[in-house]
């Protein structure tokens, strides 16, 4: 289509500010951004349209302008909605540019030019598939009509005979149309993407899972978590969703492909829905977060969650227990200035509210109960624990008993709910239980022990979603995650925030690129390790672990694999000797020879306790 031909359309209201001498350009699909430098996401061709939250002050409209033009952008659309008229600077940058540039009124919502573009260049170029690209306008439709991502695929089933899925980039499936992915296969599917992704190749992308091909379609969020966020790929690929297909493209023509790119277009207007419709949960985890951090007073937090609890906590009647779970994104080289901070929280933001989805439940309002909080480089989830019976009611609660709240069966399907899919629950132990003892006749310990039946447990969190992050993270980033342990009031907030980041602390000692640890960490030695200075640990380890070692590698001796397992026996000679498949006088050989290269006596503590720590250090 003709870029004059936008004008024509009433229905779309846009005003030309500049460009009449260019409006015979080809415009060849639709793009939605508020990125400072999109550049990346640009083929040649688009109708950009632009909220403006990328610009800051007059000086950013230069710069935006010169990329756009030089990427080969066939118009630019600036809504009218942020910031009232199209400034001036603006539309004399578009001038020097030769750039056409469009208002949008701010009753005209970006979907509906979306729709007309893709449908328009659909039509001229794919014939009878135009008919399919017309129908998905009842994906941005409200009421009965609508019915979200569903129904576009659902024309890919019955118009095209393609199967296909939208997945997050953790491979949890967020619509499709039939039977559902096996959650092995959308994890597979999202770490190749993420995987083929960081390599800078454009989708889609050819990938294998159980035997099957499927082609992989990025689904580039215009906004990402806040308008204008991420600057650097590394964050946004990791909060992107992808349109798996069970096809070879390919073989396809450009006019399949091309219609394949406006479904994605189509998918991302729902994703930015989505979490527009998250602003208001994240905004207020933000407040308690900072008044938890600034010390304030139980009362207050307390007074300041029951405000919240309709948003946060829908459905929930009785005064719940919390838990505290902290992330960080850290790239290598990290960034030193604020703004890569702030990026870095937005995207391990995103993450987390992923993670802490039921992996069970699909669809994208599946995320809706969970409101994650970032502060610099970091982000703080505050977690309810559902169907822990009644609490006192007292300042200190979180929630009021009141009966206006609902159930608390209306939270089976929050994040609490994903340890009793995989029946996992974490013991108690931790300095963040302890209130429990002070809370009076009505604190039963079954109520506890409620808590704890339901309570996150920092490796189950991670283990269907390291694959593919590890993936997305590449050789040069890192998912570090803590969690806390249960606290039953606001009163212990401070504590459960401060222990989780000493468990996420803790994992991040620990080598890999996604790692978690829990509250029950903390009691142990496992708490130290992380402070040792990395000269210490390495002068440590060789002293008592060299030896062996180069023992190992000339005699093929196997005395490391001999002494980890002397200690998990706690030196019994029988367990360990049955445990290698070896001969008591064997196994006493081989300790011997230990004691020999070292000069450590194994039958003593305190040189058992040194071998113990070196491995864990090494």
């Amino acid at each position: 289509m003709r870029l004059r031909a936008l004008l024509d359309n009433e229905a779309l209201g846009l005003r030309l500010l500049g460009g009449e001498d260019e409006l015979d350009r080809t415009v060849r699909g639709v793009m939605t951004t508020d990125l400072r430098d999109p550049s990346r996401y640009l083929s040649g061709g688009e109708l950009v349209l632009t909220g403006l939250a990328w610009r800051r002050d007059a000086s950013d409209s230069e710069p935006f302008v010169r990329i756009m033009a030089g990427a080969g952008v066939a118009g630019l659309a600036a809504g009218e909605a942020e910031l009232g008229a199209v400034p001036d600077d603006l539309v004399e940058a578009c001038l020097r540019h030769r750039l056409p540039l469009f208002a949008v009124h701010e009753t005209v919502a970006f979907a509906t030019i979306t729709e007309y573009v893709v449908r328009q260049v659909s039509g001229e170029r794919a014939g009878d598939l135009a008919a399919v690209v017309d129908r998905h306008r009842r994906l941005m439709t409200s009421g009965p009509a609508g019915g979200g991502p569903e129904v576009v695929l659902d024309l890919l089933t019955s118009d095209l005979d393609l199967r296909a899925w939208v997945l997050s980039p953790t491979g949890r499936q967020i619509a499709g149309a039939g039977e559902p992915l096996s959650a092995p296969v959308g994890a597979a599917l999202a770490g190749q993407h993420l995987a083929a992704t960081r390599t800078g190749r454009r989708g889609p992308h050819r990938a294998q899972a159980d035997g099957t091909t499927y082609s992989l379609f990025p689904i580039h969020s215009g906004r990402g978590p806040v308008p204008g966020a991420f600057r650097d790929v590394r964050e946004s690929v990791l909060c992107d969703w992808l349109l798996a297909v069970e096809a070879d493209a390919g073989d396809w023509p450009p006019a399949r492909l091309d219609l394949l790119q406006g479904v994605t277009q189509l998918i991302a207007v729902e994703r930015d829905r989505r979490d527009a419709a998250r602003t208001v949960r994240r905004r207020l985890a933000q407040e308690i977060l900072e008044l938890v951090q600034a010390g304030a007073a139980p009362a207050e937090i307390s007074a300041r969650l029951r405000v919240a609890a309709p948003v946060l906590l829908p459905g929930l009647d009785t005064a719940p227990h919390w838990q505290v779970v902290v992330a960080r994104v850290e790239w290598d080289p990290q960034g030193a200035d604020a703004a890569a901070e702030a990026e870095a929280g937005r995207a391990a933001q995103a993450l987390l509210e992923e993670i802490l989805v039921d992996p069970a439940v699909t669809g994208p309002d599946s995320a809706d109960r969970i409101a994650v909080a970032h502060s610099g480089g970091e982000a703080v989830a505050l977690v309810p624990l559902p169907g822990v019976g009644p609490a006192p009611a007292s300042a200190a609660s979180g929630v009021p008993d009141g009966p206006g709240e609902g159930t608390a069966s209306a939270r089976s399907k929050g994040p609490g709910s994903r340890q009793d899919a995989v029946g996992t629950s974490v013991a108690s132990g931790s300095a963040g239980q302890d209130t429990d003892a002070s809370r009076g006749p009505e604190g039963t310990a079954a109520t506890a022990a409620g808590a704890r039946d339901t309570a996150l447990h920092a490796d189950v969190l991670l283990a269907a979603v390291r694959a593919p992050l590890s993936a997305g993270l590449a050789d040069d980033g890192r998912l570090t995650l803590g969690v806390s342990a249960a606290v039953h009031s606001a009163e212990g907030l401070r504590g459960a925030l401060e222990e989780a980041r000493h468990a996420r602390r803790v994992a991040a000692a620990r080598p890999g690129r996604v790692c978690a640890a829990g509250h029950h960490e903390l009691a142990s030695h496992v708490l130290l390790l992380p402070f040792v200075p990395d000269d210490v640990r390495r002068a440590f380890t060789a002293r008592l672990l060299d030896p062996l070692r180069e023992y190992d590698r000339r005699h093929r001796a196997e005395l490391i694999e001999t002494l980890e397992a002397f200690l998990d026996c706690d030196g019994s000679w029988t367990r360990c000797a049955a445990r290698l498949h070896l001969h008591v006088n064997t196994l006493r050989y081989r300790v011997g020879r230990i004691e020999q290269l070292t000069g450590r006596d194994l039958s003593r503590l305190e040189d058992k306790l040194d071998f113990f720590l070196a491995l864990r250090m090494s």
